[in-house]
């Protein structure tokens, strides 16, 4: 009998990147972020022969590819498609056009689409690079599009990658603007580090398991070599650390806001939506589909982050006070990092799930989850880009006033405020908020539940002041210093944008199943 002393090249598993010809290009499943990369291009070459005086035109052909990427979808929501398959392999394929993968993609078009409204008007009144403006962002959003269908880890990196860089430059787009070129440096240093780390942890997972589609890391990781545990599970540690980062978990959040304070409201809308959306499907895709037999691992490390991340975010948000002229923006933004806590909590609950299906079922409460949040934060985002045009700093005060100024704008930005408060009339967040806590319940997690029922009553804090102080008068003197809000300018794309967010919040309000229903069978 021989005992192993030292782990040999020819124990490992064989890798797969030689293993065959791929099967032919499904055009069809590629469809989505194949069109936004195509309108980015299109874009980019007219931009070479429009006179500056037609420039306005590049916005409108942005929304056309945009808009054509998400019809796109219609064709794929019954049935799955995949492509990219190995010969030798026909379940490892490198692309999935999944239900889930449909549901995240139409979140990520969706959202870039209410993106590009809120920036038609937004391009003029800071004078930014039409041109490249909306090549970056169709360029980010086909990457964003790309990522959810992604079944390998070299697809899902390149995803990531290709969907994060336009959006480094996007926030730094105010050439002159020290604020912005500061956030814009803060979000590339931040996130090259987190993807240095994640591609560390992708060669460790590759060298413990020989693989890089997701299907065959599963099933290598529940066999894996005494000897290669330890790297394995280092191997998944590292490559969580990557999406963590763009889903904005402490302790990978300190990035979020000074980069949407710095960043143009839109884009500080794009990230904070698309990005979110980028995070979290990248997420659940290396946790449930590649790491299954890790969830003692990633379970109980996801659960930690959910619940300082929900802390970390209220806290945060907490210290945004009206009195002291605190930024609407800064305070969405630590608001964004206390939702993703609760994003956080169903993928948690996934690591301690029974079977398969109590997995995919949790999975759905975050994917319905990410829908309403997606929705109602791009509103409150517009309203807040609408204040921007004629009060640039964006306090809170600059609030004061606008119901009677705006009414319709401030009934808006009340609705969405309650939306993610979870309080009536926005059934649709409180719908949401009973789902994911139903599921970490479920799943055992009784300290994280409680932890997300102490964070949602101490949110209704500050949601609660935003939304009194547009309905308070406003004062004379605060008037004469900043501008009165009766002056806000309107702006018909502007308008359209939150006229669509307020009309899906309230008909999701009335029909809140409807979107779990649109994402129980979304994973698995």
């Amino acid at each position: 009998m021989t005992t192993p002393t030292a782990v040999s090249l020819a124990s490992a598993p064989a890798p797969d990147l030689a293993a065959g010809l791929v099967q032919s290009v499904d055009w069809l499943a590629v469809a989505p972020p194949t069109i936004a990369a195509v309108a980015g291009l299109a874009v980019l070459v007219t931009d070479l022969f429009l006179p500056e005086r037609k420039k306005p035109l590049l916005g409108w052909l942005a929304i056309a590819g945009l808009a054509l990427a998400a019809l796109s979808l219609l064709p794929l929501v019954h049935g799955d498609r995949a492509t990219f398959c190995l010969t030798s392999d026909a379940h490892a394929c490198s692309y999935t056009a999944d239900t889930f993968a449909v549901v995240i993609q139409f979140l990520v078009l969706g959202g870039a689409l209410l993106t590009a409204l809120l920036s038609i008007s937004g391009i003029e009144d800071l004078k930014l690079p039409a041109g490249e403006f909306w090549f970056l962002l169709l360029s980010s959003a086909a990457g964003a599009a790309l990522l959810p269908a992604s079944r390998d880890l070299a697809t899902l990196v390149v995803a990531l990658e290709v969907a994060s860089l336009p959006a480094f430059a996007l926030v730094g787009l105010r050439r002159g603007d020290r604020l912005s070129s500061e956030a814009a440096l803060k979000f590339f240093l931040s996130s090259v580090t987190a993807t240095a780390v994640m591609l560390l942890g992708v060669s460790f997972v590759y060298a413990a398991t020989g693989s890089l589609h997701l299907s065959r890391i599963a099933g290598a990781l529940t066999h894996v070599d005494p000897r290669l545990d330890t790297l394995a599970r280092a191997g998944v540690v590292l490559t969580l650390v990557g999406f963590a980062f763009k889903t904005a978990a402490v302790p990978f959040h300190f990035w979020v806001p000074d980069t949407y304070v710095g960043a143009p409201v839109p884009v500080a809308a794009y990230l904070s939506v698309v990005g979110k959306a980028v995070g979290f499907s990248g997420l659940i895709l290396v946790t449930v589909l590649a790491f299954p037999s890790y969830a003692d691992v990633w379970g109980p490390a996801v659960a930690v982050l959910a619940a300082l991340t929900m802390t970390a975010g209220n806290v945060g948000a907490l210290r945004q006070r009206p009195e002291r002229a605190f930024s609407a923006v800064r305070l969405l933004a630590w608001s964004s990092v206390a939702q993703a806590g609760y994003l956080l909590v169903p993928i948690a609950a996934a690591g301690y799930a029974d079977s398969a299906e109590d997995a995919s079922r949790a999975i759905g409460s975050t994917v319905a989850y990410a829908l309403m949040y997606a929705a109602v934060n791009l509103g409150a985002f517009a309203v807040a880009a609408l204040v921007a045009r004629t009060s640039p700093a964006n306090r809170i005060t600059d609030y004061r006033g606008l119901y009677a100024a705006r009414p319709a704008a401030a009934l808006a930005l009340g609705f969405f405020l309650l939306c993610l408060a979870g309080l009536p009339p926005g059934v649709i967040g409180l719908f949401a908020k009973v789902t994911v806590f139903s599921a970490a319940v479920d799943a055992g997690l009784g300290w994280l539940a409680v932890v997300m029922a102490l964070n949602v009553v101490v949110a209704l804090y500050y949601y609660l002041q935003w939304t009194t102080v547009l309905f308070r008068a406003p004062e004379p003197a605060l008037a004469a210093a900043t501008g009165p809000v009766t002056r806000v300018a309107r702006a018909a794309p502007l308008t359209v944008a939150i006229g669509l967010a307020a009309v899906l919040g309230i008909a999701l309000s009335g029909a809140p199943q409807l979107v779990l229903r649109f994402a129980s069978g979304s994973l698995l």
